[in-house]
């Protein structure tokens, strides 16, 4: 028998000439919810702060996650060794994705994580929540208000009303350094563009035909051009029994102009299209019944990142330069794609480590304010070397222990610039280990 409808009361609202806003207060503010935002919220929950974690996207997880990147890059060092360079949030991604079959370590010159994004996204859900972090998602940042070398609060715009966060520290993991930027910092910007990809899944690949990488980069470089492609060559990550693949075959403007990036993002989906169309007539066997599962968001390498105390260089990446303030390091190669066509791609040797100092997380201007992740300063090469998801998790522990120990400094408020350099390493021993 239906149920019956019951009658619904309604109430009618109507919206103030000055509508309110909504002020939360923290111990810390993340602002940025990829791998290094996490990364410093969960460090920072651990730690017993109160969270607050915000982010541009309505879902968390970042490019980790929506780009459909697939992979994580510069956790481990090279072979023939493969040690594991950074801890914390992968030892428990690890462990739990590796319960449940999410994960696929494939072992070349270093070593890459393949990942189901799905499955990822929910453990992130699930953890976050599990440690009473906050979340405000969907939110565009409007201002930082800054007095005396501190932020005091930042001013967000929702769907739902505006929101202002107050907090004793804050840490950008905004990946182009939107919070340095907003509370008139200075900023770094690449001389010229550096380009980003537009990642898409395929289903319905027959792995047990699939062409050996070189194959798919030296057929894209041969015929890339005459079907529009701007990257002249690319990568097929198969995710092992499970008919799928990530495709990174593209090149993408990465504007900081509103216009133009929403321009890009349809730019990068027709060029996937035309090299699916591709890899379906080269390699009938492998892509033949291929069909786009997702479109990730457009992918962004480097864009905007603070001037911190410290710039990193190629040498010191070449150099494997230990630094006095080391907090993070990875062993991946220098990946920069500064050309349209293509990218440098310089590896390094078996026993290779270079590191990351805190100094280049903490702009000069600001006593209460880290970067993490692909925002922290370097010049372009050596950013292209340390912004991938190991060195960046690592960077999101290091800022959120650094804070702690500036708050926990005393008395008044303390300094990111002046925390106890020997505690830090001690905290962040499993991420250093051996330095």
């Amino acid at each position: 028998m239906p149920h019956p409808l019951t009658e619904l009361a309604l109430t009618e609202v109507t919206r103030p000439a000055a509508e309110p806003g909504h002020g939360i207060s923290a111990d810390v503010c993340v602002v940025g919810a990829g791998i290094a935002g996490l990364s410093a919220a969960i460090e920072s929950a651990r730690l017993h702060r109160d969270v607050v974690l915000v982010d541009s996207l309505p879902l968390i997880g970042g490019q980790m996650v929506h780009s459909l990147i697939g992979l994580f890059c510069g956790v481990f060092g090279n072979g023939p060794g493969y040690a594991q360079l950074t801890h914390g949030i992968f030892d428990d991604i690890f462990r739990d994705l590796g319960r449940t079959g999410d994960l696929h370590f494939q072992r070349g010159h270093t070593m890459t994580v393949y990942y189901d994004e799905v499955a990822l996204g929910r453990w992130l859900e699930q953890t976050i929540r599990s440690l009473g972090i906050k979340t405000i998602l969907g939110t565009v940042l409007q201002q930082a208000k800054v007095k005396d070398r501190r932020i005091e609060r930042i001013d967000l715009a929702s769907r739902y009303g505006n929101v202002t966060v107050a907090a004793q520290g804050f840490v950008d993991a905004s990946g182009d350094a939107a919070l340095t930027w907003q509370a008139g910092l200075p900023c770094r910007v690449p001389e010229r563009p550096i380009y980003g990809s537009q990642q898409v899944i395929v289903e319905h690949v027959d792995e047990s035909h699939k062409p050996d990488p070189g194959e798919i980069d030296a057929m894209l470089a041969a015929r890339g051009a005459e079907h529009g492609l701007l990257r002249r060559g690319g990568l097929a990550f198969f995710f092992p029994g499970r008919g799928t693949a990530v495709l990174n075959v593209t090149h993408i403007e990465a504007p900081l102009d509103p216009v133009k990036a929403s321009q890009a993002q349809f730019d990068g989906r027709d060029q996937a299209d035309r090299a699916i169309a591709l890899l379906k007539a080269e390699f009938p066997k492998a892509f033949g019944e291929a069909r786009v599962r997702a479109y990730g968001y457009p992918g962004r390498r480097q864009t905007r990142w603070i001037k911190g105390r410290h710039q990193l260089t190629v040498g010191e990446v070449r150099d494997g330069t230990r630094f006095h303030d080391s907090v993070a390091r990875t062993a991946w190669p220098i990946e920069l794609h500064d050309r349209s066509d293509g990218y440098v791609w310089e590896m390094f040797g078996p026993d290779h480590v270079h590191y990351v100092p805190l100094r280049a997380m903490t702009p000069p201007g600001a006593d209460n304010l880290v970067a993490a992740g692909r925002c922290v300063d370097g010049d372009a090469a050596a950013l292209s070397s340390v912004r991938v998801m190991g060195p960046c998790a690592a960077m999101g522990a290091a800022a959120a222990h650094a804070l702690d120990l500036a708050a926990s400094a005393g008395p008044g408020p303390g300094s990111v610039h002046h925390v106890d350099l020997g505690r830090l390493r001690q905290r962040l021993a499993a991420n250093l280990a051996g330095e």
